[in-house]
């Protein structure tokens, strides 16, 4: 398949709901697009919290059930551990799901695509703002 194949970070999936035309058209444009279920869970995280839980939910399932989620498997966890180990001894922790979330972007060879500067400690992935 030609061109970048993209992992979507949690604010990148808020700025889609939101409606970001920007984000719409990259999406749209992109050869492919892939969703760590770690962000679905903190959508379905997001949605508990909410005033309009329901619905938010009901959105939430909607877009599950149309995207490629990626799930942790052991060879994640692989990379999760030098991830972190790295960060630790750069002095530089990141957000554990956001840990979680760079090892499937380095384990499937992704670009993660998301809004958050502290990706930038990771040099073993390449991230890219939308």
């Amino acid at each position: 398949m030609p061109g970048k194949l993209f992992l979507l970070d949690t604010n990148i999936i808020i700025a889609l709901f939101a409606g970001d035309a920007r984000v719409e058209k990259k999406i749209a444009d992109a050869p492919g697009v892939f969703i760590p279920l770690i962000a679905i869970g903190e959508l379905y995280y997001g949605a508990e919290l909410s005033t309009q839980r329901e619905q938010n939910i009901e959105k939430l399932n909607e877009f599950s059930r149309a995207c490629q989620l990626l799930d942790c498997t052991l060879d994640t966890a692989k990379q999760y551990a030098l991830l972190k180990s790295k960060l630790k001894r750069k002095g530089t922790p990141i957000p554990e799901n956001d840990i979680w979330i760079a090892a499937i972007a380095a384990q499937y060879k992704l670009t993660l695509v998301s809004r958050d500067k502290h990706f930038k400690y990771i040099k073993k992935i390449k991230v890219v703002t939308w």
